[in-house]
């Protein structure tokens, strides 16, 4: 029988080390991979920390995504959610609605256009460095770097004009500021909503070879969907690449003898970059569902309407599945970890990431061979809140 009344953990928020996972949070997925959760709200859920088991929430229908049917284990980040959410909003929407948007999003992020799109990617980086090189060391990477390539490859991807991108790259970071309140960001998602709805009409005026134009063009979505839809991949195509891009090369500075093995070997690049994301796992607020039904998890009885959240950066380390789980190890193969969820919400751009990434780091290590920080390792800022986990600033010199 599933024990029901197993004593009731906080979620512990801080990091002993800036790239591995609390250790109280380690632990429990050693010993209690479903523990009972208190979350801020008062409401008693589940934390699993074990990948296999995450695994197993992520598919099982009985879980929904759906926000107003959620607790959260830390503060929101943004604004409260609407019930239902706006059409168009996927990631928080269960099939077969979200079935439905994510088959029309996904065909276009294709092979194609994202071969297209790589060395647009390079291009904007080099010119970021350009930037960079000519102001001279030292240099501050988050702000310099890590922040725009994101914005401004989404914004490529999408069909913004370049005259415009800068105005949405402003809006972007700074919905990714941990400072930003709830209204202001409330304010952001929708003055982003409004930019993308214009957008649209131009589309259809002045189709592109673009996903936007895709999006058009098939005649399938109405135009508060396409704008809502354009503001999600905005928001969601930067925050987290901009944070694994700044906290990749802080990891490597830091691990001198695993970025020798990335700058002597390029060809292995997707493998490094692959290591990386499972290494770092940037989200930093897990990923929940909510039971529809009783479901009965590794011997716990998770009851209808309790939420459970997964702790991906625990999952990412579990020794089952890799070995030496806390060592970086470019050279290793890291495919099966959680850092772009898992089931029918697995990131639909989880390909354009791993290009951003790849283009960001082999350019930067290229064109700076002898980087280094600026600061002593430790002294490095960490965000002290936020959905993702990241630093504030990286100084570099050269």
């Amino acid at each position: 029988m599933a024990d029901e009344t197993p004593a009731a953990y906080t979620l512990p928020t801080e990091r002993e080390h800036p790239f591995d996972p609390n250790a109280d949070l380690t632990r429990l997925r050693d010993t209690e991979p479903v523990a009972r959760l208190a979350f801020p709200d008062g409401h008693l859920g589940w934390l699993v920390t074990k990948l296999s088991t995450g695994r197993a929430v992520l598919t099982d229908p009985r879980f929904s995504a759906r926000p107003q049917l959620l607790h959260f284990p830390v503060e929101p980040p943004l604004p409260p959610r609407p019930e239902p959410p706006r059409p168009g909003w996927m990631s928080r929407m269960d099939p077969p609605d979200h079935t439905r948007y994510r088959e029309l999003i996904t065909a276009e992020f294709s092979t194609r256009r994202l071969r297209r799109l790589e060395p647009r990617a390079a291009e904007t980086a080099e010119s970021l460095l350009d930037e960079i090189e000519l102001a001279g060391p030292p240099a501050e990477l988050v702000g310099a770097y890590a922040l725009p390539i994101p914005s401004l490859v989404i914004s490529e991807l999408l069909g913004v004009p370049e005259a415009e991108r800068e105005e949405v790259r402003c809006h972007t970071q700074a919905l990714a500021r941990p400072t930003t309140g709830p209204d202001e960001a409330a304010q952001i998602v929708r003055a982003l909503g409004e930019y993308v709805r214009g957008l649209v009409g131009r589309k259809r005026a002045e189709p592109g070879d673009d996903a936007m134009t895709g999006l058009v063009a098939g005649g399938r979505l109405t135009d508060e969907e396409m704008a809502n839809i354009g503001a999600l991949l905005l928001i969601t195509g930067h925050q987290t690449t901009a944070h694994m891009i700044a906290l990749g090369v802080y990891a490597l500075l830091y691990h001198p003898e695993q970025l020798e093995k990335f700058t002597a070997n390029p060809a292995s690049a997707d493998r490094a970059v692959e290591e990386l994301i499972r290494y770092l796992a940037v989200v930093e607020t897990g990923i929940s569902r909510a039971a529809l039904e009783d479901v009965e998890l590794e011997g716990r009885l998770i009851k209808k309407g309790e939420t459970v959240t997964v702790w991906i950066s625990t999952a990412n380390r579990d020794p089952e599945v890799f070995e030496n789980p806390d060592t970086l190890h470019l050279e290793r193969t890291a495919s099966g970890h959680m850092s772009f969820g898992y089931g029918v919400h697995q990131c639909v751009g989880q390909q354009l990431a791993r290009l951003e990434l790849r283009v960001a780091y082999t350019c930067l290590f290229n064109r700076f061979p002898g980087l280094r920080l600026a600061v002593p390792a430790d002294e490095v800022p960490l965000r002290a809140a936020g959905a993702v986990h990241g630093v504030e600033s990286l100084p570099v010199i050269w």
